[in-house]
């Protein structure tokens, strides 16, 4: 008999006035024992309206039960702010192995260049933190634990994809705003209108666009899962989800290949490492033409720089003439230097904030990118001294970052559930909210650099690794997904989690697969889709009662 997982009641705006009170006052919950009265812990007139436990329906409260350390030595805890502490901590810890993980990419792919590596393995290696945590939701324990735990894996990876394409796409609008011309295109690097949303925008190129079909296309795999459901029949449910499973990783692999002998996407992340690579450049031998230092003692810019700004104004001119009178002023010259140097200290962040060794360091960093990247008939640039130890250095940060997401998948996973347990707040809705900031944090950060900088080649950069993290998303962790139901013999009971999905992926993958101008209002669209994918689940789930 086919094991399917309870919901209970779940107040939204009740939950909201819970986490409140829990940051205020550290104790929310009543456990409904003699010693602990909830008349005296909420004596409130809010208290009908408060989440309450009791010891029927939450064994994570009782007195006989107690917490299973992970690996016997991790601490464990039955306290609502003892597990919200542990999914801060293991989640940071999940944060900065996706950062390794990037910068080992990264680095890997600028020395190689496009080709095997590029496109069959960092595509995986980038999606490896979620394909970890939807893995481990559901290996463990027993089958009713599994059914339970698995939850969380899919409130990841729905949460991710919709984070990717509302609120982290709608940020990428705002901040890569230029001002939009009697074309209909975005003028590069120029920003005046402000918040107007019909007068500022964003362009992409039309390679942009097809990255957004590869990734409405993605889907199909979740609509061959969902089938059976559509008919409203339970014929054939294994049969759908072996189907799915094969399709997800026949797409991965296909995404891969495609990299493989398409490599555009590859030539633009190396393209914009060749444009760090001039930047590096400038502030090196700013540096060591400064009269002062260019950082502060607190690591802050220092604005006091005295150097030739007339050579310096002949080779940032694109960059830091914002006002477009074809001179930078002086007020426009340091705060051009002030991005410079946030971009360099973000890009190479074990030289340590508050020295001047990052500049060196990020300097020396992108000399072998420009010797990958630029073409025969460009100018001669320096050799790389020692590639050799650049890869190792790029291993050594995807074994580092690859070790760390192994370690703490686990007990992210458990942490999680015991905070459901100890809150009653469903595992989908924390794991929906709170795992895509630590597995996608680091690729958030550099996504809004690269659209800061107001330029259609960037933007277009933003935009399709974007639409290429949630492709992954769509396919290799929704495979892993589907591994674990089909080989576990799990319910597949997401039918709101689907839809959900669903809707986000199709309507921004129609939205942008065939247009390359956005509007500012554009971004409402995508911001109103988050709080919108949440009352969906809401309701279907917990209103209609849909499983």
């Amino acid at each position: 008999m086919a094991i399917r997982r309870q919901r209970r009641p779940f107040p939204l705006v009740p939950l909201l006035v819970s986490l409140l009170a829990v940051a205020a006052y550290g104790r929310l919950i009543s456990d409904g024992t003699p010693s602990t009265p909830a008349s005296t812990v909420l004596a409130s007139p809010l208290s009908s309206a408060v989440l309450r436990l009791n010891n029927s329906s939450s064994p994570a409260t009782s007195e006989e039960e107690k917490c299973e350390q992970s690996y016997g030595f991790l601490p464990c805890t039955t306290t609502v702010l003892g597990n919200m502490f542990l999914v801060l901590t293991y989640g940071f810890l999940m944060f900065k192995a996706a950062t390794f993980l990037s910068a080992g990419s990264e680095l890997l792919l600028e020395i190689m260049g496009p080709g095997l590596v590029g496109g069959l393995l960092l595509p995986i290696l980038g999606a490896l933190p979620d394909a970890l945590l939807v893995l481990v939701s559901g290996l463990s324990g027993t089958k009713e634990t599994a059914q339970s735990q698995v939850l969380i894996g899919m409130g990841l990876l729905a949460g991710s994809t919709v984070f990717l394409l509302t609120l982290l796409w709608g940020t990428c609008v705002v901040v890569g705003k230029c001002d939009v011309g009697p074309n209909g295109l975005a003028i590069d690097s120029t920003d005046t209108k402000g918040f107007s949303l019909t007068g500022a925008g964003i362009t992409t190129d039309v390679q942009t666009s097809y990255a957004a079909r590869i990734m409405a296309i993605s889907v199909l795999p979740f609509v061959i899962a969902q089938f059976p459901k559509m008919l409203k029949t339970h014929h054939g449910e294994r049969l759908a989800i072996l189907l799915a499973l094969i399709t997800s990783f026949a797409l991965v692999l296909g995404y891969c290949l495609y990299q493989v002998f398409q490599p555009w996407i590859q030539k633009r992340k190396l393209a914009y490492a060749k444009h760090k690579h001039v930047i590096s450049g400038i502030l090196k031998h700013a540096q060591m033409q400064a009269l002062g230092r260019l950082l502060n003692d607190d690591g802050t810019p220092n604005e006091n720089i005295d150097f030739d700004k007339e050579d310096a104004v002949g080779k940032i001119m694109d960059d830091f003439d914002t006002s477009g009178n074809d001179i930078v002023e002086e007020s426009e010259f340091i705060e051009g230097m002030k991005v410079w140097l946030n971009e360099a200290k973000h890009k190479v962040p074990a030289s340590g904030a508050y020295s001047n060794k990052f500049v060196s360091d990020y300097h020396a960093r992108t000399r072998e990118e420009h010797d990958q990247l630029v073409d025969k008939s460009d100018e001669a640039v320096e050799s790389v001294e020692n590639p050799g130890l650049y890869i190792a250095k790029a291993v050594g940060y995807l074994l580092l970052g690859s070790a760390i997401c192994a370690a703490f998948a686990d007990p992210l996973v458990d942490a999680v559930h015991n905070f459901s347990n100890a809150t009653h707040i469903p595992s989908f809705f924390i794991s929906f909210i709170a795992l895509p900031l630590a597995t996608n944090s680091s690729e958030a950060v550099s996504a809004i650099i690269f659209a800061s900088r107001k330029k259609q080649r960037t933007c277009s950069l933003t935009f399709s690794e974007i639409y290429g993290g949630a492709t992954m998303n769509n396919t290799l962790c929704l495979g892993v997904f589907l591994a674990l139901i089909y080989f576990r013999d799990l319910t597949w009971d997401f039918s709101s989690e689907v839809l959900v999905i669903l809707l986000v992926c199709v309507i921004m993958g129609l939205f942008t697969s065939f247009r390359t101008n956005f509007s500012l209002w554009t971004c409402l669209v995508a911001y109103l889709l988050y709080p919108l994918s949440l009352i969906v689940v809401y309701i279907l789930d917990y209103k209609f009662g849909w499983s």
